[in-house]
């Protein structure tokens, strides 16, 4: 069986049987300009001399196509003979801003400075905020009316009047919302994808004012800040309709802003600036529910009314 050689600086590398030419030049590893030799030829020469001897047409063709805007395959091909390709689903095109390091996605810790970025206005976070709500009410529910009736029971048991056991009832209820509710906002905008469940389906995330990630304890700090914007008659949350980088009082008071969730990433060009589909149908729903609610409070004032009279 014929043994090829191949140049590689100053060093002769082989011997080599056909196919292991064939590969090393899959791979990339030897091109049409390396110099190849074997028994019985009077001097090296170019490995596109010797196409025909090898084998290599398709290759070669393959390889010629890139100089002219084609596609160079023979990398993505190496990679899947050696198990270093990328899983499918993985790699930079299928990248997420909310995906971990190390999982095939943006490392979120470092944030990618100098693109555009595209800050949340008010709409967008108050859609987020109608659906994480819903998502913490029944929890908060459970375990405060729980905790309300096991400690209320136990007062109860104990001599206490109805009005202090209602009043130590409502107080732990409210408690446990709040703490469920601190721990809810404070791990998820701390986690690397910087955005609660509601945020992850509106498309935006919360992060420093230099795109970096927040700390559980900032993060914290900023759901009992958005108490303040509550006090306010809400102007503190009416803010981010009007200030410049749509920031909230309780932004402001931690340095913190909303953005599109692909800001700060190695793909901005993927930012929205439109509310999107999501956004608007949870708009719509919650408009219709707050419509829902005033009719029945009407309702029922106009029940009391007729009682009395």
């Amino acid at each position: 069986m014929t043994e090829w050689y191949y140049a590689e600086g100053q060093q002769r590398q082989g011997p080599l049987e056909v196919t292991e030419i064939r590969q090393r030049f899959q791979r990339g590893q030897l091109n049409l300009d390396t110099l190849v030799w074997r028994e019985g030829m009077g001097q090296w020469a170019p490995l596109r001399q010797m196409v025909e001897a090898l084998g290599l047409q398709t290759l070669a063709d393959a390889s010629t196509s890139t100089t002219t805007g084609g596609f160079d395959l023979r990398n993505d091909y190496a990679a899947i003979d050696n198990g270093t390709a990328p899983l499918p689903g993985t790699g930079a095109l299928s990248s997420s801003p909310y995906t971990a390091p190390g999982a095939g996605g943006s490392d979120y810790s470092q944030p990618v400075q100098g693109g555009e970025v595209v800050y949340a206005g008010f709409w967008k976070r108050f859609a987020a905020y109608l659906i994480d709500y819903f998502v913490l009410l029944i929890p908060s529910g459970v375990v405060g009316g729980v905790l309300g009736f096991v400690l209320g029971a136990g007062m109860g048991a104990a001599g206490s009047g109805e009005t202090a056991v209602e009043v130590v009832t409502q107080l732990i209820s409210g408690l446990a919302g709040l703490f469920i509710a601190a721990a809810y906002y404070g791990w998820f905008h701390a986690s690397r994808g910087g955005a609660t469940l509601g945020k992850m389906a509106i498309g935006i995330k919360v992060v420093r004012g230099n795109g970096d990630r927040l700390t559980l304890g900032r993060s914290i700090g900023r759901y009992f800040a958005t108490i303040l914007s509550g006090l306010t008659l809400c102007i503190g949350y009416l803010m981010a309709a009007f200030t410049e980088r749509k920031q909230g009082l309780h932004d402001l008071i931690c340095d913190t802003v909303v953005v599109d969730r692909w800001a700060y990433t190695d793909q901005p060009q993927l930012q929205r600036r439109e509310m999107g589909t999501v956004t608007i149908v949870i708009l719509v729903l919650g408009g219709l529910l707050m419509l829902a609610g005033f009719a029945a409070i009407i309702f029922a004032v106009g029940v009391i009314a007729s009682m009395a009279s």
